[in-house]
């Protein structure tokens, strides 16, 4: 990515939870693997739990306050926007 100012991305950072991109966005992982979303905006893991990892699918979710997962489901990259 160019460093142009119309380019620069939005970052939110939600602890405890994942780190909200504006997208478009292209992540690369420790081991090389280049990844790409076309999403308006998605989730990236912080915490290492995701099945879907870098994309976060809420699995920190589990291990808040010692509570169970809300049971809504994995999502992925490409899902809906969570109307929560």
């Amino acid at each position: 990515m160019p460093n142009d100012p119309a380019e620069r991305r939005r970052i939110t950072l939600q602890r405890p939870g994942p780190l909200l991109v504006e997208g478009p966005v292209e992540v690369t992982t420790e081991d090389g693997t280049t990844v790409s979303s076309d999403r308006f905006r998605v989730a990236l893991c912080t915490c290492r739990r995701s099945r879907i990892y870098p994309w976060c699918d809420t699995s920190h979710r589990q291990r808040i306050g010692g509570g169970a997962d809300t049971g809504r489901g994995r999502r992925t990259p490409d899902s809906p926007p969570d109307p929560r």
